[in-house]
């Protein structure tokens, strides 16, 4: 029986290689490789033979952070308070300018009300997000 191949040495597909290029380039753009380093590493890479060759080229480097969204708002109670009310008053605001907006194309002059509903609310979410109510800590 024959032993099994140890997971350093299995065969390197097209797929890893690409992985591994991807990450030379992040490691690049960031920074951390000039651009002979770079190049001599993703031939390396390409060259490679085994996934335990492809580690080696990278091994000296950092993970990549995964990109993702940011959020606005946290994931908890108060940024989901936070998420309903400034969907709420975006609503109403819209809703507010877009009436007022057909009055005033049909030619009826009529006071600016929406701006009664659209602007005192939103300086209130604006003031509570600014002292960091339902707003995302920073990493």
């Amino acid at each position: 029986m024959s032993e099994p191949i140890r997971a350093d040495a299995m065969r390197a597909s097209d797929a890893d290689r690409k992985r591994v290029q991807d990450q030379l380039h992040w490691a690049h753009a960031e920074g951390l490789l000039d651009l002979s380093e770079f190049d001599s590493r993703v031939r390396s890479a390409w060259d490679a033979k085994t996934t335990g060759e492809l580690d080696r080229v990278v091994a000296d480097l950092p993970l990549p952070r995964p990109k993702g969204r940011r959020r606005v708002f946290a994931p908890g109670a108060g940024g989901t308070a936070m998420r309903v009310l400034t969907t709420i008053w975006l609503s109403a605001s819209v809703a507010n300018i877009v009436i007022w907006g057909l009055l005033y194309m049909t030619g009826t002059a009529v006071y600016p009300w929406w701006v009664w509903v659209a602007v005192p609310p939103g300086a209130v979410l604006g003031a509570l997000y600014a002292s960091g109510i339902g707003r995302p800590r920073s990493s």
